[in-house]
């Protein structure tokens, strides 16, 4: 049973936009690192995003941060990662997880993150 509620998902012409919003319970969000990755079938998932939940803080992968950006919205536990410029090389499944912020630092790997959502599709055409 999901516990991350991801939305937002769309189908888009390149050079568009579209902020994917991920919804989780208080006693998961609440001083956690809440983070996006993306998958395209058969290949690896992909860090993309996270944003410490206790201070603001964000992380990027570093090719995606002129163009990708992460914010939250404590009053409803929710996170959001604008994708601004996309590309057909955008398209995939965007995954929401959280995990521990205790350090205030989030990590980029699937090990750090406990809670999953489903996921939401993102396809770009060209």
């Amino acid at each position: 049973q999901a516990q991350l509620v991801e939305s937002g998902g769309d189908s888009v012409q390149a050079g568009g936009s579209l902020r994917l919003s991920c919804t989780a319970p208080e006693y998961i969000y609440i001083g956690a690192c809440v983070g996006w990755f993306r998958q395209v079938f058969g290949e690896e998932r992909e860090w993309v995003a996270a944003i410490y939940t206790g201070r603001g803080r964000q992380h990027y992968r570093e090719y995606l941060r002129h163009r990708f950006a992460i914010s939250q919205d404590n009053a409803n536990h929710t996170v959001y990662l604008q994708m601004n410029d996309l590309t057909p090389e955008d398209t995939a499944m965007y995954f929401c997880a959280a995990g521990s912020g205790g350090r205030g630092i989030c990590g980029s790997d699937r090990t750090d993150y406990n809670y999953w959502g489903p996921g939401t599709q993102v396809t770009v055409s060209s």
